[in-house]
């Protein structure tokens, strides 16, 4: 679900990222009211948990690859505002390290997977534990399933009109589009059905076994317990090791072969199938487009071990994020945690 570079017009990027920074405005300002000074530095643990579910990439439909984003997960344990900075700087992280996810449509990726993701997942999962009951562990975890899998299928929704739009908006003079060259009738069933039939099972499996496994560990950490201050502190090693674990189990990300649909290099686009037959051109806003050279291509390092490399890589992605997260916390003033839902 990562738009690449160019896929999206200079336009399209600029009017994302602009209608991004009220909603990162707003959560910044509510995520200060909701969650005690002592809690901020482990909204890094949340980013961690998406990091790493993105590297975990899983075979869809069609002979294409996705993976979970962890957006509802999240928004579960710190909130749906503290979700929205945290899966942002895990893009950012992404993008400017890893170059998985463009620079330009830092914003339209945030925009779906940091802002609908959470906040319609968190959404659900509030509207159906309300209705049936919070008493029972199994409607809370039936509701994160429900709530993460709609999330991430929505947030899949927008990906798929971001990208179909630009061949109707910007073309050359031969009519050829500029950027993404697929429009709306192949874009929304290319991204719909593989997350639909796969990867918003993948979504909801890694939310509600993650959640699971918080809740009986450290329910310190769920936003429930965190708003009403039910439970005491307790301690978190558990939940670090689970990190661990999944950070030595991210080779497995490996072992699905085949792009993300929408991720084609300029390189290989022109001879993309669809539909039974090759694009036979390579967009030039694609080809002549921005870029940028960043330290760790695709999760790899010249001259070393992919498996390695891929370890390293989700080594200093979840280093990153919790030192980032520590850090704004040391610029937050100690306040009192806000009982209002």
């Amino acid at each position: 679900m990562h738009i690449p570079e160019n896929y999206l017009s200079p336009v399209t990027c600029g009017v994302m990222t602009v209608a991004m920074v009220p909603v990162w405005a707003h959560a910044i300002k509510k995520v200060k009211v909701e969650l005690p000074k002592e809690k901020l530095p482990l909204v890094g643990v949340g980013a961690a948990f998406s990091f790493l579910a993105m590297m975990f990439n899983v075979p869809l439909v069609g002979g294409t690859t996705g993976h979970a984003v962890g957006g509802t997960l999240i928004a579960l344990l710190f909130g749906p505002n503290a979700a929205c900075l945290a899966v942002s700087v895990a893009l950012l992280l992404q993008a400017v390290i890893f170059g998985d996810g463009g620079i330009l449509a830092f914003g339209a990726n945030c925009f779906n997977m940091a802002f609908i993701l959470p906040y319609v997942g968190y959404a659900i999962y509030s509207m159906i534990v309300k209705r049936f009951g919070s008493e029972k562990a199994s409607v809370h975890y039936i509701a994160a399933a429900i709530g993460s899998y709609i999330g991430i299928n929505v947030a899949a929704f927008a990906a798929a009109v971001e990208f179909g739009v630009q061949p109707l908006l910007f073309k050359d003079s031969l009519g050829n589009a500029l950027y993404c060259p697929y429009d709306l009738s192949v874009s929304i069933p290319a991204m719909m059905i593989p997350h639909l039939a796969v990867a918003g099972f993948v979504e909801a499996i890694f939310t509600v076994v993650v959640f699971a496994f918080v809740r009986k560990t450290a329910p310190d950490l769920l936003f429930e317990n965190i708003k009403t201050g039910a439970t005491e502190a307790k301690s978190h090693i558990p939940v670090f090791a689970l990190i661990a674990v999944l950070v030595a189990a991210t080779p497995l990300g490996l072992l699905a072969t085949g792009t993300a649909w929408g991720e084609w290099g300029s390189d290989e686009i022109a001879d993309v199938v669809t539909n039974g037959s090759a694009l036979g051109y390579t967009p030039s806003g694609l080809e002549n487009g921005w870029s940028l050279d960043v330290i760790m291509p695709d999760y790899a390092m010249e001259g070393m071990n992919e498996v390695v490399a891929y370890i390293l890589s989700a080594i200093i992605g979840v280093a990153l994020l919790v030192i980032i997260f520590k850090l704004a916390s040391l610029l937050v003033k100690e306040k009192k945690v806000s009982n209002v839902a």
